[in-house]
């Protein structure tokens, strides 16, 4: 199975580089020229993935319409630019395998709905999980859930890509999978915050639970199971992107938690914080699905510019309820 990659950023290349392990041959679009010289001529990412040796058999290319060639292709082009990179990518009925994470803003589709609406004839399958990319990339130990409708098509992709270090678990949840990882990214912002403000690591430890149980309860609206949420896409990546600073969403956090503003540390990344862009998405989705996501709405009021004290106090004095209802 040819695999191709929609994105020449660290994630994308960090995927490319599991697909290309063994010497199967890639096929890598970056939109970034000097991106697709670099992997050609020099077999590195030095823009987004530095210091990585790629394997010789990637290919990176400038063209969309390259890609016809390939039997899957993995979409790792940021959240909100993904309806316009497919409609300009020849697809038909190749399976897309989203590994983007976010909501779209305006119609408040996930990724996997703004991808049928695009091409209504190709599978979709889900990658999500706790995964950092440069550890990916250097191949340490990682395990992703692979969330597909089609068990068939699931199971021969994971076979595809599974290798010693990347170890992908099948799931039929597309759903959960990937609002695991659009809500995650918005938590991680707020566990940021309180690393920021030096709130301490009571705090932290109590806005991931809650932050989960918003999780559960905006997911289980939108039809996930709650398996799904528990497992690597939903509370494993929790985890991992609510206590690092390699985590691009807690680094952003942290910013906002110094006080920082919003406007300025966006402005200063060349990657993407995607939950920048979900929060106030996901926000709009909760209250139309009549869910209540306290943390949620504070992440969005510190993006707007709120006092962090003020979103921190309104927080903690908010009507004191039951841990379960």
């Amino acid at each position: 199975m040819k695999i191709g990659v929609m994105g020449g950023g660290a994630w994308g290349t960090a995927l490319a580089s599991v697909a290309a392990r063994g010497g199967e041959s890639v096929l890598l679009w970056a939109r970034e020229p000097e991106v697709v010289e670099a992997i050609n001529a020099t077999h590195e990412n030095p823009l987004f993935l530095a210091g990585v040796a790629l394997p010789a058999s990637i290919e990176a290319t400038g063209s969309l319409a390259a890609l016809a060639a390939c039997e899957a292709l993995l979409v790792v082009v940021p959240a909100q630019h993904i309806r316009a990179v497919l409609a300009e990518t020849p697809v038909g009925d190749t399976p897309l395998v989203l590994c983007a994470k976010g909501i779209e803003a305006g119609s408040r589709l996930l990724v996997g709905e703004v991808a049928r609406a695009v091409h209504p004839g190709a599978p979709i399958a889900v990658i999500s999980g706790p995964t950092f990319a440069i550890e990916v990339a250097q191949g340490m130990p990682t395990a992703v859930t692979l969330a597909c409708a089609d068990e068939a098509l699931g199971a021969r992709l994971a076979d595809r890509l599974a290798g010693p270090a990347f170890r992908p678990y099948a799931s039929s949840d597309v759903v959960g999978a990937e609002i695991g990882g659009a809500v995650k990214n918005v938590l991680a912002i707020a566990c940021g915050v309180v690393q920021g403000a030096g709130l301490g690591q009571n705090a932290r430890a109590a806005l991931i639970a809650r932050g989960f149980a918003e999780m559960t309860r905006f997911g289980m609206a939108r039809g996930a199971r709650a398996e799904t949420l528990s497992g690597l896409s939903g509370l494993g990546d929790l985890v991992l992107t609510c206590s690092s600073t390699s985590s691009r969403n807690f680094s952003l956090g942290v910013g906002l938690g110094q006080g920082k503003d919003a406007r300025a540390l966006l402005s200063d990344r060349r990657t993407v914080a995607e939950g920048a862009f979900t929060a106030p998405v996901l926000r709009e989705a909760a209250a139309e699905a009549g869910v209540d996501m306290p943390v949620t709405e504070a992440v969005c009021a510190l993006l707007d510019g709120a006092d962090v004290r003020e979103v921190v106090g309104a927080l903690l004095a908010r009507p004191l309820t039951r841990e379960h209802h």
